[in-house]
């Protein structure tokens, strides 16, 4: 086992270690013979891509499952975790990917969970709250510790559910893609605080599909594919496209297919003069028929809530038009039966039924296309589930997996074979690779450019100003509830883009763009 010295030629062995740790869920193996160790003090990075088996290992270690073969060391001494309170006892924590905190409890409710603070026989709220806002302020979050969980936006919950983990006394810390919900401040806050935590001797797992974070923060690197261990490098040995390469097995340096001009005519969709209350005032924009129209700005800009009052999932005042024709949508059935379709930014929480199969999930908005009077055709069902794994390539071990049995990539790829059953003609997509690994991006990627090509117009909602840039024609800027002003062609980088979204006024953007 790996031992590091520790001065007058004593040595320490790992916090954390892994020998021939292996899982299987029935027939299937979904982690093979993986060893690793993670040192006090140190960084060291997961990465691979959606199913390779990053989260699986994280939830071993953290003892929420059992390995099927193989054993894990904590400190030098094999330990057989009794669960996820075992672990933590002995110092390991896990940051979820997923949010796993009470919607109706206060963020200082939810941080203080099984640990209150009390004061005589009754619970101490002023104190939980002040302790709550410290750890939040400790991450560069402003949020109000009294609020409940479910008006935070799913960022806000990110942050929240960290500063929860963090309060625990902690040796090893694991962190299951903690930025892919952050604002690049947000990010940049959080990496800080995973430098303190690392100067204080506390070891450090991470797993993020941002591979330029993981070369500024990571010590080692070990890389994943379908389940087994490919190879463990120094970080300062590997740059971000040999992760990629080490990832996928393959090359993926061309991340965004080429584009050609959008046709310019008439636009399919225009919206006026657009309030919605509380989040968004006077927006008015216009899409184009095969074009790529992108929405930038900070978390709380209004982005989300625009589109989501245009398809009818918000309150809105103001005109829409399709074809010239104005229309107003009472809910999203009614959009999406005009030919308008929505791909929220939490998949896991509304686009996808988490505990139904990938069959159910598929045909749920387009049940008339399978049934015949009352009755489904379950035939016809798996024809189409046959067609979406071809054409979207979605990875599932088999076809009666639940959707919360994918992968976040192949969630995703559920998800656009879903709303594609609908033949629509405005696709609207938020957040559309927030947590999936680069290679899955690239397919994304390539399925957005090819919607476009067939005609039909596309909406990009993101927070990856790469992303944006790569892929879009066009790029709005949110600011305040209000388009601050909108990038395009020579001028679509990354500066011009952050001082509209900060603030910055038309002329100091028109200069940015120039210089770029």
């Amino acid at each position: 086992m790996e031992r590091v010295p520790t001065g007058a030629g004593r040595v320490s062995p790992p916090a954390i270690a892994t020998e021939g740790v292996s899982k299987s869920f029935g027939p299937v193996e979904v982690l093979r013979d993986i060893n690793f160790s993670l040192m006090a003090g140190e960084v060291h990075a997961i990465i691979g891509e959606n199913g390779a088996g990053k989260s699986t290992l994280m939830k071993i270690l953290a003892g929420h499952l059992s390995p099927s073969a193989g054993r894990i060391i904590v400190k030098g001494e094999p330990v057989s975790l009794g669960g996820p309170v075992d672990a933590e006892a002995r110092g390991i924590v896990l940051v979820h990917q997923e949010i796993l905190l009470a919607g109706d409890l206060t963020v200082a409710q939810n941080i203080h969970l099984g640990r209150e603070v009390r004061r005589g026989l009754t619970l101490d709220d002023r104190a939980m709250n002040a302790s709550a806002a410290e750890a939040l302020a400790g991450l560069g979050a402003t949020i109000d510790p009294r609020v409940p969980v479910r008006s935070l936006s799913i960022a806000q919950a990110q942050l929240v559910q960290i500063a929860r983990a963090l309060l625990v006394p902690h040796e090893v810390v694991i962190f299951d893609e903690p930025t892919a919900s952050l604002t690049p401040h947000e990010t940049q806050a959080l990496l800080r605080v995973i430098h303190d935590i690392r100067a204080r001797g506390v070891g450090v797992l991470y797993i993020s599909h941002r591979l330029p974070e993981v070369k500024l923060l990571a010590d080692r690197v070990t890389v994943l594919r379908d389940g087994g261990q490919v190879a463990t490098h120094a970080a300062a040995d590997l740059e971000p496209a040999d992760m990629a390469r080490l990832m996928v097995g393959r090359d993926v340096s061309k991340l965004y297919p080429d584009r050609v001009a959008a046709p310019v005519g008439s636009p399919v969709l225009e919206a006026e003069d657009i309030e919605v209350p509380g989040y968004v005032s006077g927006a008015s924009f216009a899409l184009a028929k095969g074009e790529i129209l992108g929405f930038a700005g900070l978390v709380g800009a209004g982005r989300t809530e625009l589109l989501e009052g245009i398809v009818g999932l918000r309150p809105m005042r103001g005109t829409v038009r399709l074809d010239g024709q104005a229309v107003r949508f009472a809910d999203a059935r009614a959009s999406m039966e005009a030919g308008i379709v929505y791909l929220s930014e939490d998949r896991k929480g509304k686009g996808l039924l988490l505990h139904q199969t990938l069959r159910t999930n598929l045909t749920l908005a387009a049940l008339d296309r399978f049934s015949s009077g009352p009755l489904l055709r379950p035939g016809r069902e798996d024809e189409a589930l046959d067609t979406a794994i071809r054409d979207f390539d979605i990875r599932a071990r088999r076809r009666d997996l639940l959707a919360g049995q994918l992968s976040g990539g192949n969630q995703q790829k559920l998800l656009l074979a879903k709303m594609m059953l609908l033949d629509p003609r405005v696709v609207v997509v938020d957040e559309p690779t927030r947590g999936i690994d680069i290679g899955t991006k690239e397919q994304i990627y390539r399925f957005l450019a090819e919607l476009a090509a067939e005609g039909r117009s596309v909406i990009v909602i993101s927070s990856e100003m790469p992303e944006l840039i790569g892929l879009c024609d066009r790029i709005l800027v949110m600011r305040e509830g209000r388009i601050a002003g909108e990038v395009s062609g020579e001028s679509m980088n990354e500066r011009a883009i952050v001082m509209l979204a900060t603030g910055a006024d038309a002329k100091e953007a028109a200069m940015a763009s120039e210089g770029a």
